[in-house]
């Protein structure tokens, strides 16, 4: 089955940095508009950013505008999500996803999600 797979997580402290991969896990995602997404314990999911099929165009939460940013290697058919500057309040799950429709990230349009992974922002 046609899912995304996210890797990079793990336990930082205040003010560093992670940089999350988001890969198919068969074929390619090149032809798809990719999201990053995040759900903190007890919190609903947030739309963090997104990235057009060329990513020549992108978009960004206010929450994290100006500390994270995402980019895409088509020859190696994966996404990146660089978080520079994290705070605890970045601790979440975070999941990649692709847009079957829209090529802007448009919620309905979001499929073949992975299973996540956790971020930890703590000293």
């Amino acid at each position: 089955q046609w899912q995304l797979v996210e890797s990079g997580g793990g336990l930082v402290q205040p003010g560093g940095s992670l940089r999350l991969s988001c890969a198919p896990s068969i074929g390619t995602v090149n032809s798809y508009a990719i999201g990053w997404y995040r759900q903190a314990p007890g919190k609903e999911r947030e739309g963090i950013s997104c990235i057009s099929p060329s990513g020549e165009s992108t978009n960004y939460a206010d929450s994290v505008k100006g500390r994270f940013t995402i980019s895409r290697d088509n020859a190696k058919n994966t996404i990146y999500l660089q978080m520079n500057n994290l705070k605890p309040e970045d601790t979440a799950v975070y999941y990649c996803a692709a847009d079957r429709l829209t090529n802007t990230c448009q919620d309905y349009a979001m499929g073949y999600w992975g299973k996540g992974t956790l971020v930890t922002v703590s000293s």
